[in-house]
């Protein structure tokens, strides 16, 4: 086994602190990556916490990870020692179930396995659950690794694994493209990824959100208009206007006011609301055939296009590069909104402190 140093926290009201364990040595179809760089998601946030439930201690987060290959197995084919690679939101699913079988991990019907804090049933260890990117090495299927371009900033690309994908695959489903209008609501990690494909892909980009501030920035990454959601004029005159919306708002909320904004026939895809909506009326959708749905992640083939797009067309996540020291501090700056717009984790902080 590979001895492993990270950050953990050992229940829903401890801080996170350095923790030592260790990895599985590589089997024929595993590769061991030297993470480089990893992001901090809300998520990370909410399992630390424990606020969803279910989580199991101690607990290791981080599913936004970049870094270089140090070995391979001898079944392994895609990659070498030295490649540039990431690892996502997920380390393992059934492998035999149709949403599998398509490329769909993410919506595996047996339940894939999460990076962190997923059941590991390819085991190595003496830990019955996975542990995440907030440490120095992993070891992963070579079915779940991908590949970066070179092309990219290793620290900028590492929130794309989950903030990029979460957003990129509604967008790619729903065949978003020129001559669509997109309203994007809500400017967070989520949010400014959905500014950046939603504009790439040729589409009419408008920011939907309650801040002047907020609009100001979105024009910047790309957006075309703002429309201030508390402005009660500006969204009566903006109704039956927009082919589709994507809700990153992260809280329950009443989605009546955004639905009125969608064309017949429109679409609106919430991926950020992970609790109850607050309101939820049915005429909006009756009466102009509207739809409502939702999104997780992606699989991996999808996640790998989503990086050589952003390759192609020069995309990463505006960021702000922190000391593994600092983790807690950036977690409080991550409930307050105090970031644009994803803080990532250097993890040469983790080496020298553990030097």
């Amino acid at each position: 086994m590979m001895k492993t140093i990270g950050y953990a926290t050992h229940s829903p009201t401890d801080t996170l602190q350095p923790f030592t364990f260790e990895r599985r040595e590589p089997r024929p179809e595993d590769v061991a990556i030297d993470i480089l760089y990893c992001g901090i998601c809300h998520s990370d946030i909410h399992s630390a916490r424990n606020e969803w439930g279910g989580t199991h201690y101690p607990y290791v987060p981080g599913h936004e990870i970049v870094g270089r290959v140090t070995a391979v197995g001898d079944k392994v084919s895609k990659f070498k020692p030295g490649d540039l690679v990431g690892v996502g939101c997920l380390v393992d699913s059934c492998r035999h179930c149709a949403a599998c079988e398509e490329g769909l991990e993410q919506y595996c019907d047996n339940g894939f396995t999460g990076t962190y804090n997923g059941e590991d049933k390819i085991g190595g260890t003496p830990h019955p659950f996975t542990f995440g990117g907030y440490s120095d090495k992993i070891t992963v299927d070579e079915r779940f690794v991908l590949r970066i371009p070179e092309t990219l900033d290793p620290a900028a690309a590492a929130p794309l694994l989950c903030a990029g994908i979460t957003t990129y695959s509604p967008l790619r489903h729903w065949k978003i493209g020129a001559g669509h209008t997109v309203g994007i609501i809500g400017l967070g990690g989520l949010g400014h990824m959905g500014i950046k494909f939603a504009h790439a892909l040729g589409a009419h980009v408008v920011m939907i959100t309650t801040s002047p501030e907020k609009g100001y920035d979105a024009q910047k990454l790309g957006a075309d208009e703002v429309l201030l959601s508390t402005d009660k004029e500006a969204m009566q005159a903006a109704q039956n206007r927009f082919d589709f919306l994507l809700n990153t708002i992260p809280v329950g909320h009443d989605v009546d006011p955004y639905m009125a904004l969608l064309k017949r026939d429109g679409t609106m895809v919430i991926v950020g609301a992970v609790e109850a909506l607050t309101q939820v009326n049915g005429i909006p959708f009756i009466f102009r055939r509207r739809s409502m749905a939702g999104s997780l992640i992606g699989g991996l083939p999808e996640t790998q296009e989503m990086l050589d797009f952003c390759g192609e067309h020069h995309i990463t996540c505006d960021i702000e590069t922190i000391e593994i020291k600092d983790v807690n501090t950036a977690y409080d700056r991550t409930i307050k909104g105090d970031v644009k717009y994803r803080f990532v984790i250097d993890m040469a902080s983790l080496k020298q402190e553990a030097a």
